[in-house]
């Protein structure tokens, strides 16, 4: 099978500096492209320099994530556009909305981590400020955007409603509920499925899942973030690496295990729903060019 991962950090320090080899990794089990996302100005260049290292394999993505929006400087728009100009095949992301962090008690968010229990996050209007700019950049330079959002999901139906936007874009990890699921899509929305969403207690998520239109659909593992169970429910043992200080990452070679579990899902065999995610990651992030 040929694998296309919609969504991960490979850039990530967390990683250790592994990154060839993890590629290494992915190559052997079939991912052939990625989309490798940034999320504040001080990691552009760590993304720009994996892509130019791995041509045809990585694809950047730059932008401003809402966690990160209050580090994002004075000058976070002319960056922006400058590392756009340099990567022909790149796009916009990680950008969107996030209130859970502005809710969000610091163990809770040290739990997910520890660099977050304390966090200075920007309020949803601000939030909204950067994220209606990007989205306006993608779709001024005709090419796509990866959109992070929870609970936010009326501002975010009101922004793609009402704003300039790219023609097609992506809803990484999908949580929101399956009635907006159609409304997103009328406005250029894809959703892709990360494995964290095995996990039992992700039912509802996987539901929302079943329901996608097959030609929205895109799988994703997020790596170092959304670990897969450790044990999946057909008895595989997934993928798992460990940073410095003993933390448990994601692998993004899991992707295999991404669409098999999403093909479970569904009712097919990943066999026959790999050709579907791979027309639908070229819609979003073309081939190179010859």
């Amino acid at each position: 099978m040929r694998l296309f991962d919609a969504h991960n950090h490979l850039h990530d320090e967390r990683f250790g500096g592994a990154q060839d080899l993890l590629l290494a990794a992915c190559r052997d089990v079939g991912v052939v492209r990625m989309v490798v996302n940034g999320s504040c100005p001080g990691d552009w260049s760590a993304v720009a320099d994996l892509a130019r290292r791995h041509p045809g394999v990585i694809i950047p993505a730059f932008g401003v994530h809402p966690w990160y929006v209050h580090q994002r400087g004075g000058d976070w728009q002319d960056s922006l556009r400058r590392h756009l100009d340099a990567s022909p095949e790149a796009v916009v992301g990680e950008i969107g909305l996030d209130r859970w962090i502005l809710d969000c008690p610091p163990a809770a968010r040290a739990a997910v981590s520890p660099e977050l229990a304390d966090w200075p996050a920007a309020g949803l209007e601000e939030q909204r400020e950067v994220f209606a700019w990007q989205l306006a950049l993608a779709a001024e330079r005709g090419v796509s955007a990866s959109i992070h959002c929870l609970q936010a999901w009326g501002p975010l139906h009101d922004q793609v409603r009402s704003g300039p936007r790219p023609a097609v874009w992506l809803l990484h990890s999908y949580g929101g509920p399956v009635e907006l699921v159609e409304p997103l899509a009328r406005f250029g929305a894809h959703f892709s499925f990360p494995g964290y969403f095995l996990h039992p207690r992700k039912a509802r998520q996987r539901d929302v899942f079943q329901r996608i239109p097959l030609d929205r659909l895109l799988a994703e593992t997020d790596a170092p973030d959304q670990r897969l169970p450790a044990r999946l429910d057909w008895g595989v043992e997934t993928d798992v690496l460990h940073a410095p200080d003993g933390r448990p990452l994601n692998h993004p070679s899991n992707l295999r295990w991404v669409v098999e579990g999403l093909a479970r899902l569904r009712g097919v065999s990943a066999e026959a729903l790999a050709p579907a995610l791979e027309e639908n990651f070229h819609r979003l992030f073309p081939p190179p060019r010859a």
